[in-house]
């Protein structure tokens, strides 16, 4: 089996479940899985987790994020982008410059969002945009999401070129939305490109083709990213030899029978590693033992990842 995360670069037109349907294809493994939602109009960047990998897919959903949208003024729709249904168009001839500039810089910091009913949210079971299609619109509770940055990059009315930083959960396309609704023109996205998921940049991603060309080759090894650059902040320890079963077990392993792996100040959270250089899990330091917080390795499979 395959382990490690691959940084796919999503085209348009795939879901992200169709990515990893493709990389089972690819690969031919079933235990691969996605880091968070792309609507299908979207592109960018899609880390896919496989093997141990998916361990962490809930840690790279929570990582903050980085968007390339635009925005179109005038226009208002069911789903807040272009795909939707036409419900109000307005005429931005009056809209200024500065009167945009203004708006997009009022949603920056700690914002609350309303979450859009074409979106995955379960409420009572089901996803909103399950009930949307059934033509069902059904309260929903506000939430709160952090805005890090935004900046336009190009703006040429009624559209608005922007690159936002947010956290996790912020919905791109109900903040254009919320723009235009500020504006008093109606707006949608138009567009949305992801540039960042934590550490995974655009620059550095690859699409499907690229990752079965190298699966072909024989040379998938330098695309897959270890899961332990993904702790790199804590400082790294191997246990010493004799340690084995007790790790493979989960066990709390002794401050004594742990040397470092690289130089470092002394922290309470450490990447642990076998005698042998297996990466074995995040281990936190409680008066005189090492006890795990997190694991990353598989009995049934005793190879690095």
């Amino acid at each position: 089996m395959i382990h490690g995360i691959i940084n796919i670069q999503k085209k348009a037109g795939f879901t992200s479940h169709d990515v990893v349907a493709k990389l089972r294809g690819i690969l031919h493994q079933k235990k691969i899985g996605h880091t968070g939602t792309l609507d299908p109009d979207a592109t960018g960047v899609l880390p896919v987790c496989l093997g141990k990998g998916t361990k962490v897919c809930d840690m790279l959903t929570d990582r903050d994020k980085v968007y390339e949208t635009v925005l179109l003024l005038g226009k208002e729709t069911d789903t807040q982008d272009i795909s939707g249904q036409v419900q109000k168009v307005c005429d931005t001839s009056g809209v200024t410059v500065q009167q945009v500039e203004a708006a997009i810089k009022s949603f920056a910091g700690n914002i609350w969002q309303m979450p859009p009913m074409y979106s995955a949210i379960k409420v009572n079971g089901k996803k909103l945009y399950e009930l949307a299609r059934e033509g069902k619109e059904v309260e929903r509770k506000k939430r709160q999401v952090t805005i890090h940055g935004l900046r336009i990059l190009k703006m040429e009315l009624p559209r608005v070129w922007m690159e936002v930083s947010c956290s996790k959960g912020t919905y791109i396309r109900t903040l254009c939305h919320d723009i235009g609704a500020k504006l008093q023109t109606g707006g949608c996205m138009e567009s949305l490109k992801r540039t960042r998921v934590g550490e995974f940049s655009l620059e550095e991603s690859l699409t499907l083709e690229k990752v079965e060309a190298l699966a072909k080759e024989g040379r998938l090894d330098s695309c897959l990213i270890p899961v332990d650059r993904l702790f790199l902040k804590y400082p790294g320890k191997t246990a010493q030899k004799g340690m084995e079963k007790a790790l493979r077990n989960g066990n709390p392993i002794p401050v004594g029978c742990v040397t470092p792996k690289e130089e470092s100040k002394e922290e309470p959270v450490i990447r642990l590693y076998e005698a042998s250089g297996v990466f074995m899990g995040i281990y936190e330091k409680k008066e005189t033992w090492y006890k795990p917080i997190k694991l990353f390795f598989d009995t049934q499979d005793p190879g690095s990842v």
